[in-house]
């Protein structure tokens, strides 16, 4: 083995330094036993991934320096709390007769698919048309946060089931630029980078599978910036309120929580119209749910997933006041819905755990089952009763 020329590699992650740096990535396979294939989008790099231990790396092969600037820019995104890939580190490499090149290295987002998957396995058939309001969602995530993509498409994203929905996760920052804000110039040439790519990723595709009858290839770029848009004007709308009307603030704020969406800040300007006042909110990040749920009981979950899990414990919260003939604080429901209904369902869940299940996702299957029963039954089954005909099916499947 012929070490790198130079190899930087965040800590908590291997040394990388065992494999076959000095050949060109396309000869992995056949020189390295750690080597995997896993279904990926189009890329005009050569890409391969690398299996340690219960992670997978993804290798980018770049010309000389690209790799650490791509590195710097999944950095400055992580740190901002984007859904992006997890930078690991970057190599510049030597090659025999050629020009040195850079390796980009992530990590494999776990529990993901790429779009190809989503429209080639039967199985995940649901969410083919739910990936148009992942994309939508993550670009105007990218775009509050000052970030212009440059390369917007399917094939440079991961998705990731999220309680019967769908997170879009960016895979490529390759041609990014961070700005304190974005012009409306830079948001627009994104979306006409988005119709163009999703064109091509959609027509690469149907060489090989149907479509869904309802995703034409030339309208499903277009039907994403429509959302985009819909979404965009949302959350950065201004609203004039009157001086005897601060309940208006709470609720925008609490309709931007439904939307996924936490608020920073809000901020109230003279409209000049007397007691008129413009309201504008700051909006932070779309994990207003999976932050709740964590700063309440410590849970890890997808914003989906901490949604529905916090509608249950809204539940638990009221059946309890209930019960007890008087309120009781959320943190309170919220310790004893874990240790109640979450720990012992975890619990008799296990052993799909064991064979690599992800614990949110399933009891989120669990609820979603439990709200099917109810509606058959024309009354509220209960979880353990969901637990018992789940559990069931899962072993009863071939």
């Amino acid at each position: 083995m012929t070490p790198p020329l130079a190899l930087h590699a965040r800590s908590g992650h291997p040394d990388f330094l065992d494999l076959p740096w000095g050949a060109p990535l396309s000869a992995w396979p056949e020189l390295c036993a750690r080597s995997v294939e896993l279904q990926r989008g189009l890329s005009r790099h050569e890409v391969q991934f690398v299996s340690y231990e219960n992670a997978v790396y993804a290798f980018k092969e770049l010309v000389e320096g690209a790799a650490e600037r791509e590195y710097d820019l999944l950095m400055q995104m992580e740190d901002l709390g984007l859904p992006v890939v997890t930078p690991v580190g970057h190599v510049h490499d030597r090659r025999e007769g050629s020009e040195n090149v850079s390796v980009l290295i992530t990590r494999y987002l776990d529990a993901s698919h790429p779009y190809r998957v989503l429209f080639q396995n039967p199985g995940l058939e649901r969410y083919r048309e739910r990936l148009l309001d992942a994309m939508a969602g993550l670009i105007v995530r990218l775009h509050l946060a000052g970030v212009y993509w440059g390369d917007v498409s399917l094939s440079n994203t991961l998705f990731r089931r999220d309680a019967g929905q769908l997170g879009a996760y960016m895979v490529d920052a390759e041609t990014s630029e961070i700005h304190e804000t974005l012009s409306d110039g830079q948001r627009n040439q994104d979306l006409m980078i988005l119709e163009e790519n999703v064109l091509g990723d959609l027509l690469d595709i149907a060489i090989v599978t149907d479509l869904p009858p309802a995703m034409i290839p030339e309208e499903t770029g277009p039907s994403i910036v429509r959302r985009y848009e819909g979404l965009w004007s949302e959350v950065t709308r201004e609203v004039v309120i009157g001086a005897s009307e601060s309940w208006r603030i709470q609720e925008r704020i609490r309709a931007l929580n439904a939307l996924g969406f936490s608020v920073g800040e809000v901020e109230l300007v003279a409209t000049g119209e007397g007691d008129r006042l413009r309201m504008r909110t700051v909006v932070t990040d779309r994990d207003y749910h999976r932050h709740l749920l964590h700063d309440l009981i410590g849970l890890v979950a997808e914003e989906r997933q901490a949604e529905l899990m916090l509608n249950e414990i809204q539940e638990y919260k009221a059946r309890v006041s209930r019960e007890l003939n008087r309120s009781v604080a959320m943190p309170i429901a919220a310790f004893r819905w874990k240790s109640e209904m979450w720990e012992p369902a975890i619990a008799r869940l296990n052993p799909r755990l064991e064979a690599g299940g992800d614990p949110a996702q399933l009891y989120c299957e669990v609820l979603e089952h439990k709200w099917y029963m109810s509606e058959q039954a024309q009354e509220d089954v209960g979880l353990d009763r969901a637990l018992d005909d789940y559990l069931q099916k899962i072993i009863e499947e071939p």
